[in-house]
Parts: C-alpha cells; sequence; structure tokens
C-alpha cells in the first residue's frame, strides 16, 4: 500500500514537473503554430543559470525562488533574440522548416552549454526548507516534490487567467484564432507574437531553474522531460493549456505506476498506451479552437 501510495504522489509530482516544460510549448504553439524542439536546450539553459546565480546551494527558498526567476528572465532574453534571428523567419512558411531550424537550434545550444560549463555533470542541492520528507500515512513525500506540485498548479491557474481572462489574453488569443483580421482591428500582431516567445521561453527558464536543484546538471538535462513534455501537449491538444495541464499529470502518474507494476518494461506500456489514445482520439483530450 505504501509503495501504491508513493508511486501515485511520485507521479503528481512529476506530471507538475511536466506541465512547468509544456506550458512554453503549448503557448509558443498556440500562437505561432511552431512546435520548437530547443525547447530542451532553453530548460537547461535555464537550470545552469539559477546554478551560477546560486553557487550549488540557495540559502532559502526565497533565494532559491529568486534565482530560479532570474534563470526565467535570461532565457526570456535568449527567447527575444531566438525570435529576432530565427523565429520570425518561419512564420507563414511550412512546417518542416520550423522542426529543422529548431533541431539546429538544440544542436547550436547544446555545444555552447558544453563550451561555457564543459560535459562533467554539476550538482545543486535545494534549500534545507525543501530537504527532508513529509510521512503521509505509510509513505514519505519528500518536500521538494511537494514544492513542485504546488508550484505546478500555480502555474497552470495564472495561465489559465491570464488567457481567459485578462485583456492581453483575450488579445493573444484574437492573433492566434485569425492574424490578418486582428492586425486589420489595430491589433499589433508581431508584438503579441514575440511577446508569446519571450513568455514561452521565460516559462521552461523558470521550469530549468527550479529543477536544477532535483539532478545533475548535464547538456542533455532536459531530454527526459522534452519527450514527456511533447507527449503531454499532443495528447492534451495542440495548443491547449487546460489539456497540457491534465495530460502531463496523466502520463506523470501512468508512468510512475506502471514503473512499479511493470519495472521490467520501462516506457514501454506508457508509449504503447499513447498510441492506442492517438489512434482513438488524434485530436486529444481539449483540442483548441484556434488550431488550425
Amino acid at each position: 500500500m505504501s509503495e501504491l501510495l508513493y508511486s501515485l504522489l511520485n507521479g503528481l509530482s512529476m506530471g507538475a514537473t511536466t506541465f512547468l516544460v509544456a506550458a512554453g510549448l503549448t503557448l509558443i504553439f498556440g500562437i505561432l503554430r511552431i512546435l520548437n524542439f530547443a525547447h530542451g536546450v532553453f530548460f537547461a539553459v535555464g537550470a545552469y543559470a539559477a546554478f551560477v546565480l546560486v553557487g550549488g546551494a540557495a540559502q532559502s527558498i526565497g533565494t532559491y525562488v529568486l534565482a530560479s526567476a532570474g534563470a526565467a528572465i535570461l532565457v526570456g532574453i535568449l527567447g527575444y533574440v531566438t525570435d529576432l534571428v530565427v523565429l520570425r523567419r518561419l512564420r507563414g512558411v511550412e512546417g518542416e522548416y520550423a522542426l529543422i531550424a529548431t533541431f539546429a537550434l538544440l544542436l547550436i545550444g547544446t555545444g555552447v552549454i558544453k563550451l561555457i560549463w564543459g560535459s562533467d555533470p554539476l550538482v545543486a542541492s535545494p534549500p534545507s526548507a525543501l530537504q527532508g520528507a513529509l510521512k503521509l500515512g505509510p509513505a514519505l513525500v519528500p518536500y521538494f516534490s511537494i514544492f513542485m506540485l504546488a508550484t505546478g498548479i500555480l502555474a497552470f491557474v495564472l495561465m489559465e487567467w491570464a488567457l481567459n481572462y485578462s485583456h492581453i489574453g483575450k488579445v493573444a488569443q484574437a492573433v492566434a484564432r485569425d492574424p490578418w483580421m486582428a492586425g486589420v482591428l489595430g491589433i499589433n500582431v508581431p508584438l503579441v507574437m514575440t511577446a508569446s516567445v519571450v513568455v514561452s521561453f521565460m516559462l521552461v527558464g523558470l521550469a530549468g531553474g527550479l529543477m536544477a536543484a532535483n539532478q545533475a546538471l548535464t547538456p542533455h538535462l532536459a531530454d527526459g522531460y522534452l519527450l514527456l513534455a511533447f507527449n503531454a501537449v499532443i495528447v492534451g491538444g495542440l495548443g491547449s493549456v487546460r489539456g497540457a495541464f491534465a495530460a502531463s499529470f496523466l502520463l506523470g502518474v501512468g508512468e510512475s505506476l506502471l514503473v512499479m507494476l511493470l519495472p521490467n518494461l520501462p516506457g514501454v506500456p506508457i508509449y504503447l498506451a499513447l498510441i492506442a489514445f492517438l489512434l482513438v482520439r488524434p485530436q486529444g483530450l481539449f483540442p483548441n479552437p484556434n488550431a488550425h
């Protein structure tokens, strides 16, 4: 019973982490219709940036969060440069060109990380307040997992409010639905698109900063998270924040439970289930009405 409870809670934490990575992917696709293969390398940049800011060991949760926010700002600036140099040239072209270009960014970014920080793993530790575990019945739940779960839920609530109830969110949705008509109505479409790119990059930078203290830092740090995030974006419905949130938790809990039940087949059952789901419902859990 304790193993089942632990797997369930671990899956919820994994789902929250996956959503933090998937949120930026969902946003940039929802506005620009670009699947950003380079997303993972900017996650790694965010993690390394937070590591540099706190020196590998944050003194408090406040310092840890501020370092993650600093990493988000840095990655947001890189996102602006990326949009200026690359992504603006991809608007309106076939999706294959965007995939090739962002994959090239992934390779370049990985090489730059190796040049700056090397290939050897770096280890950071969370602040003392997030070390240890909470006893919940027969299971021990790490405080860090609880923190990530709360952060993921908070990020979803803020994104849902911003996109559906704020003026800026409604403007962004108008641009996503019909950029030409939005421009006719006086909306600065290029500015909205650039802002969506910057926010998307800031989200993945924040995710990288928050996760820096939970694993060794390497240039390929985000590979596992990125794969789960892409799955969540597809299962949830391309461009749907609500769908990405629901799918992130479904995949996180599903993978955690299947690892417990079928330890000799890591990853296989969840991808078979993913294929079966897409055959039955290819549009995802919550199809985005703005997706064309």
